[in-house]
């Protein structure tokens, strides 16, 4: 048997079904348009330093005092206990791979007065499970951070589900999800989700330019190829990937959120679309 239903009211008189407008109510629900007619990078961020805005990173953890990475205004650490029940508690540890500092890293170099916040959902050696990514991420959701930057995902259809439930919550929540594309050909999650802002990498050097592809699943293309990251032990290294470009793209939606507050992950998204690179004014 087919689980399937029409949603056709069967009563021409009867009450409007869930989620409908009634008659005359749109003068109620009148929006102005916080766009210009022409959006360009110095309206969308001009003099903008991400001040007022939140971005979690979550990754590994965040080194603690990093000169390129400068105060944390938070820092927790996922665990789950002997029933699976998922517990945030403060991080003492820090990072334990470099990879969560890096990230950290190139949004403070982007926006540098944005809050900083690390949900460590990582261990040393890049490791990590599925249930704990869904507790972090389910939790870094509920915080309200304006801006959640997943430079990682999982190639398991299992958490796929999940992911994808958490990731719409946060964009009705008004969150923006910015989440790496996988750096070889295979189906993962959650960047391929049109509620999650997916992002690739570019090898040009300007951290600021960035490119709308016309090609989706990945919508976005940021600087990530031999880019200087932050790195344990206070110093840096040089690097490559889409995990590296995925903050540049968190960054520059700081800056955005950061000159226009009020904003929604779709506007915020328009606004990249508009700014980016290639996208003819």
């Amino acid at each position: 048997m087919i689980d399937i239903a029409a949603h056709t009211a069967e009563e021409a008189d009867e009450d409007l079904p869930a989620w409908s407008l009634p008659r005359d109510a749109a003068s109620r629900i009148t929006i102005d348009n916080p766009l210009p007619e022409r959006v360009d990078p110095e309206w969308a961020f001009g003099g903008s330093t991400g001040s007022g805005v939140k971005v979690c990173i979550l990754d590994s953890g965040v080194e603690v005092g990093h000169p390129l990475v400068g105060e944390l205004t938070s820092a927790v650490v996922i665990t789950l206990d002997e029933n699976d029940e998922p517990h945030a508690e403060e991080d003492l540890e820090g990072d334990l791979c470099g990879h969560g500092t890096a990230c950290a890293g190139v949004v403070r170099s982007i926006a540098p007065d944005a809050e900083l916040h690390s949900v460590r959902v990582l261990g040393s050696g890049f490791t990590g499970s599925g249930r704990v990514l869904l507790a972090g991420l389910r939790w870094a959701v509920d915080q309200g951070f304006d801006v959640i930057n997943m430079s990682l995902s999982t190639t398991k259809r299992q958490f796929g589900e999940i992911l994808h439930e958490i990731a719409d919550s946060a964009y009705f929540k008004r969150t923006m999800l910015v989440a790496s594309a996988h750096n070889m050909p295979v189906e993962s999650y959650p960047w391929r989700f049109s509620s999650v802002v997916s992002v690739g990498s570019h090898e040009e050097d300007d951290s600021l330019v960035f490119y709308a592809n016309p090609d989706p699943p990945v919508e976005f293309f940021a600087r990530g190829v031999d880019v200087e990251v932050a790195w344990l032990g206070g110093g840096s290294i040089r690097a490559t990937g889409n995990s590296f470009a995925t903050p540049a793209l968190s960054g520059i939606a700081a800056l955005v959120l950061g000159k226009h507050p009020g904003l929604t992950p779709f506007q915020v998204k328009t606004v990249l679309y508009l700014i980016s690179s290639n996208v003819g004014g």
